[in-house]
């Protein structure tokens, strides 16, 4: 039986050492993490307080930069590619937007020229038939005439401009 408890406290004494095999580190946001797991790849190596193994970082010393890497030229932070792609799909939607403008302006200038030639045909005097609701054929007359020509002339003041 002292075998069998001894057996015990040494199996929960090797189990909390699975406790020490803990990682701490900063996360991006400046919050500590304690985690069994190691950290995600964007979090630089200064940013691990501790590692399993009982290693503790307090911090991360510097590395001594050789002469060579002064002299190499610095890196900008802008990234060509992403900036030309960001330029072509700026220029693409300008593209579509002056398509879209021209197309509007198309339709625009034809609906004028509609309406000035049906305002030309109000205006000759002669007979003008159009079907009404009931799918019968009526003849304007004049009033009728003069206010479709009326209402022409406010399309053509619209859209001819």
């Amino acid at each position: 039986m002292k075998l069998h408890k001894t057996l015990v406290v040494a199996l929960g004494c090797g189990l909390s050492l699975a406790a020490f095999a803990q990682w701490q580190w900063i996360d991006n946001a400046g919050s500590k993490v304690f985690s069994d797991r190691p950290p995600p790849p964007d979090i630089p190596a200064k940013n691990i307080l501790k590692q399993p193994g009982g290693s503790l970082k307090l911090k991360a010393a510097t590395p001594e930069q050789p002469a060579s890497a002064a002299s190499a030229p610095k890196i900008s932070g802008v990234d060509k590619a992403l900036e030309e792609k960001k330029k072509q799909a700026d220029d693409a939607e300008a593209a579509k937007r002056k398509a879209e403008t021209d197309k509007n302006a198309a339709a625009k200038a034809e609906n004028c020229a509609r309406a000035r030639q049906s305002k030309a045909n109000y205006d000759s005097g002669m007979r003008i038939a159009r079907v009404n609701e009931k799918g019968e054929r009526e003849i304007l007359d004049d009033a009728a005439r003069n206010a479709e020509s009326q209402r022409i002339q406010d399309v053509i003041n619209a859209d001819c401009k």
